[in-house]
């Protein structure tokens, strides 16, 4: 299976990482259609498999409902096949999402998420912006805390999943990896692909397909083309799916007979 290193963290992955949001929550979310929460064979079925294709970045969060503690209670065992990613800041609950910010509401998120994933440690924790980023990075205790959890081994590495270029650039001073929003609809985070690039700081793309609005083959060629991309993350209970956005993440040139893009490049039909 073809890997791609994460920036500077050491990290490889495929070129498709699985969102893990719809195996534990389906409210509030932005899909073109609702779905029924598979049963926990199915989400066994499905873990088990998507690992087995050789996509080893599984993503997460609290904000994903149930999420975590099914990846801890069908993943622990194979904890070392898999890079494991979660969040910080949002928590969904009563069909809402609320956002904490401070030292102590950080730390109680990152012990529990420990907890649930049955892991002394994720490879990669993110801070889960509520879009007011450079808020966030400025005047919370977000990015101390990161830092700390970083230092004390209960996160390899640290970043951001942000939603505005301002935060994105803001972050890469300090974090190991960004995560945003990259898609045929919105290249807008486009110039700090290259930054990110530059400095070393891997990227993971989350939307690439615009919340399944977006054909998939010619979504996923673009959102993966740019160098500095690590994994574009995709959510889907369907395997068959996920095999798909894999094969068409294997050589995106292939899809529109250019090489690998610069940051930007939108791919031509």
């Amino acid at each position: 299976m073809d890997r791609r290193s994460l920036g500077r963290t050491g990290l490889e992955v495929a070129p498709i990482g699985f969102g893990a949001v719809k195996i534990g929550r389906n409210r509030g979310l932005k899909y073109p259609r609702g779905h029924a929460l598979p049963d926990a064979a199915g989400v066994g079925r499905l873990l088990h498999g998507i690992v087995d294709l050789g996509i080893n970045l599984i993503d997460t969060a609290p904000a994903y409902g149930t999420s975590e503690a099914l990846i801890g209670r069908h993943l622990a065992a194979r904890r070392d096949e898999i890079v494991l990613a979660t969040k910080v800041g949002e928590r969904f609950g009563d069909g809402r999402s609320t956002f904490d910010f401070s030292a102590a509401g950080l730390r109680r998120s990152i012990d529990a998420s420990l907890r649930a994933l049955r892991t002394d440690a994720v490879d990669i924790l993110l801070l889960h912006s509520d879009g007011h980023d450079l808020d966030i990075l400025a005047h919370s205790d977000a990015v101390p805390v990161l830092m700390e959890a970083r230092e004390r081994g209960r996160a390899r590495c640290i970043g951001l999943s942000g939603k505005t270029v301002a935060g994105a650039r803001a972050a890469l001073g300090w974090a190991d990896v960004l995560m945003l929003t990259y898609n045929l609809d919105d290249a807008s985070h486009a110039p700090v692909l290259a930054e990110a690039a530059a400095a070393g700081v891997g990227v993971l793309v989350k939307k690439a397909l615009a919340s399944g609005h977006l054909d998939a083959a010619a979504a996923i060629a673009f959102a993966t083309a740019p160098a500095a991309v690590g994994a574009a993350v995709i959510g889907s209970l369907s395997l068959d799916h996920m095999r798909q956005n894999l094969a068409a993440a294997r050589d995106p040139a292939a899809a529109h007979g250019t090489p690998r893009a610069t940051p930007g490049d939108r791919p031509h039909a």
